[in-house]
């Protein structure tokens, strides 16, 4: 390692370095709220080697002024998708870090141990988008997955350790899973890097009775299983409801975001770089994951009592939204509306799921429950929660003006130009059937309370407010002024584009 890949790497080594001293502080500091200080405010750090990578781009080629094109031996690369992702995993930790001030100190949570595992979630997050090898997207994939394991069972109860330890398992089993895939692949294509994979996979005989071609199809399967866990994505969705009710919120928004969005990255680099010259009906493939995922998330959401369970069939159903924009995606051809569609997608999704789960938090936080029937009453005890939960939640709708609503013109739009149009008839079906259960909420939260107990009013930190009001103004900037986040979106997907091509 020399100066030249510290520098490249500055990122996501100065958040680890965050973490470790979280930690250490966390052990000699006796105020708590120090350390929650340290791990915010520390974030201006990366933040800021990230920028400096940023304005030393040439915008027109996708390169740094320096040397990126080997990052320790070809193990890692920079691009413009990749700090793409990078800035909307630390925007996302910065929201999450804030939000969570208050819960940590009510629930009881271990502050350094807590801001630890999620600063060092976020690193494993950095470093997967910019992974160029199988070996160092297994490593960086397990720095991600095992902090946030071990954060769903932090609370330390009977729901948040059964979280954990099931988060735990069904992580282990989809990484056993892929790796497996990536075996084969490994095995047929004589090389671990993506672009020597897409090289070395171009030969192998499809459409032939051989051995190779069922090497070949046996590894794709396993990987996209693999993936399909991550993503979060039907028919492979079984954990989430589970997980996202027993873990602690702010773990639960972390996770629904942040972890989705670099899943995403990984499987638009992974099956279009690296796997982008077989010739496969991806699109028919993702085409059909993406239909049931959003019927499915839709469809299980209705039924629902508790919110978080909610939210975990929701995030199933956005699963599915996005996916149609992975689906649009054809490598033939310049065209990248549907890449940059699914970047754009991921930042509108983050800003409204955000929102909902940091006020979810401290509603839960006071009410004692998260039974979608205790929020009767809500906007007379916390008519600041109450307007953030409801920009949100129409905002996951898909309604005008928020972040989302453009996405989906987006994405629908992108699946019409590639000929899926029966695949966006299915998107603006599903996103009516969403509608009843978010406006149930919203009913309910207007509804009186009979419950005399529950009549005080919420008290929310400054903090939280901040992150709220941060994240809720995203949303509608998204919808009012897309355009800004929509072109930086494009900007990456082109980049990532061109390596196709």
């Amino acid at each position: 390692m020399n100066f030249n890949d510290i520098y490249l790497l500055s990122p996501q080594i100065s958040i680890a370095g965050l973490a470790i001293l979280t930690i250490l502080v966390d052990l000699v500091v006796a105020r708590k709220k120090a350390v929650m200080l340290i791990a915010l405010i520390g974030l201006i750090v990366p933040l800021g080697f990230a920028l400096s990578l940023v304005y030393g781009f040439d915008a027109s080629n996708d390169v740094l002024g320096v040397d990126s094109s080997s990052i320790l031996s070809s193990s890692f690369s920079l691009s413009i998708f990749s700090l793409y992702f990078n800035f909307l995993v630390l925007g996302a930790l910065a929201i999450v870090v804030a939000g969570s001030s208050s819960y940590v100190r009510d629930a009881g949570l271990p502050v350094g141990e807590y801001f630890g595992l999620l600063l060092l979630s976020a690193s494993g997050m950095m470093l997967l988008v910019s992974a160029e090898n199988l070996i160092t997207i297994y490593i960086a994939l397990e720095l991600t997955t095992l902090p946030l394991a071990a954060l769903s069972a932090i609370a330390m109860n009977g729901k948040s350790t059964e979280s954990g330890i099931k988060f735990l398992i069904v992580s282990a089993l989809s990484s056993a899973v892929m790796l497996y895939g990536m075996a084969f692949i490994y095995g047929l294509s004589g090389s671990i890097t993506l672009e020597g994979i897409s090289a070395g996979l171009s030969s192998v005989p499809l459409g032939t009775d051989s051995y190779q071609q069922y090497g070949v199809l046996l590894g794709v399967i396993l990987l996209l299983v693999g993936f399909g866990f991550k993503l979060s994505a039907a028919p492979f969705h079984m954990w989430v409801p589970d997980v996202y009710e027993g873990s602690p919120t702010p773990v639960v928004a972390f996770l629904s975001v942040a972890s989705k969005a670099v899943a995403f990255a990984l499987v638009l680099r992974f099956f279009y770089v690296g796997l982008g010259d077989l010739d496969l009906n991806w699109v028919l493939l993702f085409a059909v994951i993406s239909a049931v995922s959003m019927s499915l998330g839709n469809l299980l959401a209705i039924s629902q009592t508790n919110i978080k369970r909610l939210f975990g069939y929701s995030t199933i159903a956005h699963a599915g939204y996005i996916l149609t924009g992975v689906a649009a995606m054809s490598y033939v051809g310049d065209s990248s509306i549907g890449v940059s569609s699914v970047l754009f997608y991921l930042v509108a999704y983050a800003s409204a799921n955000l929102t909902a789960l940091l006020a979810i938090s401290q509603i839960g936080e006071f009410v004692g429950s998260d039974e979608i029937d205790s929020y009767a009453g809500l906007s007379k005890q916390s008519p600041f929660l109450t307007v953030a939960l409801v920009i949100s939640l129409i905002a996951l709708i898909g309604v005008p003006p928020t972040g989302i609503f453009i996405a989906k013109i987006y994405v629908f739009t992108a699946a019409v130009d590639s000929g899926l149009m029966w695949l966006a008839v299915v998107g603006v079906i599903n996103s009516v059937v969403s509608a009843y259960y978010y406006v149930r909420v919203i009913r309910v939260m207007f509804r009186s309370n009979d419950n005399s107990r529950n009549t005080a009013k919420i008290n929310t930190g400054v903090l939280v407010k901040l992150a709220i009001v941060v994240s809720a103004l995203v949303t509608v900037w998204l919808g009012t002024m897309p355009s800004w986040v929509m072109g930086v979106a494009e900007m990456a997907a082109v980049s990532l584009v061109n390596v196709v091509n």
